[in-house]
């Protein structure tokens, strides 16, 4: 951006924390409701901030004491959220509480963040140690090595085999990282440095359109579902000033899977589209697959063959990727491991949080978080969008709690619906039953019924 504006320089990660914190209070913290929810959400959201710049600090300066200390703080916020949830369809009373800026200056506002985010992302050159994962990736996936499906579980973990090629962006990094120098050895042949110019062309591109999808989203929700833009427009506001989507922006694994659930939301008065998108976010990263007992006990009453056809025939299609791209069946089989994370849960060699606690407390946890899952096929017993939105955020939030490799990090799988949750309106009258068309096989019967009781 220094080519554009003069004298440009990046805001710290720091700094935007700080400076971020105090927008978002101005923008959305209700000063004469000082107890509404919302301001306990807002806080929550500004704790979350700290937790990653220590990670990162951590990180960075190898220090384990700082590392685990930041996964530590991220798992205590994340505990008050899934809590916070949890209850969320119990809260009936839900009063419109509207930001404290103007739709045009929030509209204004959002653009511009976007407008920046976006061109740090086409600014910033890859770091090495990005380009040499996404490298590593390619050798394990393209080369068929001994071991691949091992050793790219334990390395990347489960997810779509190309999408574990594209390399991350360090759009905002605590401790500058040395950035890529094309090689001009013998060794990088020509070939490899194209392979590398179209895979971060591939990464840069794919996180743009992601994030403007979720943006579109947004504000799409807050248009035809809540009947009420404005609250679109500060969720997609809100979501573009958090200090995660700032330090995040270029990794195309944390923001991909959540434009593909939050169309999912917006399309949930059609099963068949909903589930494909379902079905596509679970071949990116598997993890979503937790999300279908609640997702076919909402559509339980209509729409739920539809629903599980499209997830079916989508991830069909994705299996059917695999087999064309592979060059023998071993190669195939190890994809589709990858895709289905078909393996044994970890208790050793873990990363994240688990790095420094016994793998084997993983287990309860694992344990707990799948009967939750399947618990949300019963409970509760009437969904509606509401309970839709808060119990999929419970879920993608509760994955980070035995997530193998950086639980905690991954907030894009659940923070777009997070934000809608916190600023949607009563939606009990949004069932299934009442929104979704009972369908062409139905509505054919039903003419074929009133036909014949007409003659």
């Amino acid at each position: 951006m220094h080519e554009i504006l003069f004298q440009y320089h990046r805001v710290h990660p720091t700094t935007w924390v700080y400076l971020s914190s105090l927008l978002t209070i101005a923008l959305y913290f209700k000063f004469s409701r000082f107890w509404a929810m919302r301001n306990f959400d807002l806080v929550g959201l500004m704790l979350l901030s700290p937790g990653l710049l220590i990670v990162d600090y951590g990180a960075e300066h190898h220090s384990a004491f700082a590392e685990q200390l930041g996964y530590t703080w991220l798992f205590a916020t994340s505990g008050l959220f899934l809590f916070r949830l949890l209850g969320d369809p119990l809260m009936v009373r839900r009063p419109l509480l509207e930001p404290n800026l103007s739709v045009g200056g929030q509209t204004f506002l959002g653009v511009s963040l976007l407008v920046f985010l976006m061109a740090n992302v086409v600014t910033t050159p890859v770091a090495n140690s990005d380009l040499q994962a996404a490298e590593r990736a390619s050798e394990l996936f393209l080369h068929q090595e001994s071991g691949v499906a091992d050793e790219s579980l334990a390395t990347y973990g489960p997810g779509f085999s190309l999408l574990l090629l594209i390399p991350s962006i360090p759009t905002h990094s605590i401790i500058e990282e040395e950035v890529n120098s094309t090689p001009q050895d013998a060794n990088h042949s020509t070939r490899e440095t194209n392979r590398t110019g179209v895979n971060t062309a591939t990464a840069r591109t794919m996180a743009i359109l992601s994030h403007l999808a979720i943006v579109m989203a947004l504000v799409l929700i807050g248009y035809r579902h809540f009947d009420n833009i404005k609250t679109g427009i500060a969720a997609a506001t809100l979501y573009l000033l958090l200090p995660y989507t700032a330090q995040w922006t270029g990794h195309v694994y944390h923001v991909l899977p959540a434009a593909l659930l939050i169309w999912a939301v917006e399309s949930y008065r059609r099963p068949m589209v909903a589930g494909m998108l379902m079905g596509l976010a679970i071949g990116m990263i598997y993890f979503p697959a937790f999300l279908l007992p609640l997702w076919i006990g909402f559509y339980w009453q209509r729409g739920r063959l539809r629903f599980i056809a499209g997830v079916v025939l989508t991830l069909g299609l994705l299996v059917g990727s695999l087999a064309l791209t592979s060059r023998d069946m071993g190669m195939f089989v190890a994809q589709a491991k990858l895709m289905f994370g078909w393996r044994a849960p970890l208790l050793e060699d873990l990363g994240g949080f688990w790095k420094y606690h016994v793998g084997v407390y993983r287990m309860p946890v694992l344990t707990a978080f799948a009967g939750l899952c399947a618990s949300f096929a019963m409970w509760p017993a009437q969904k509606n969008l509401g309970t839709l939105m808060s119990c999929t955020a419970v879920v993608m939030l509760g994955v980070q709690f035995w997530h193998p490799y950086g639980g905690g990090l991954f907030m894009a799988w659940y923070l777009p619906v997070l934000l809608l949750t916190i600023f949607r309106p009563n939606l009990e009258d949004r069932v299934a039953l009442s929104v979704v068309d009972p369908g062409w096989l139905a509505q054919r019967r039903l003419r074929r019924q009133a036909t014949q009781q007409a003659n």
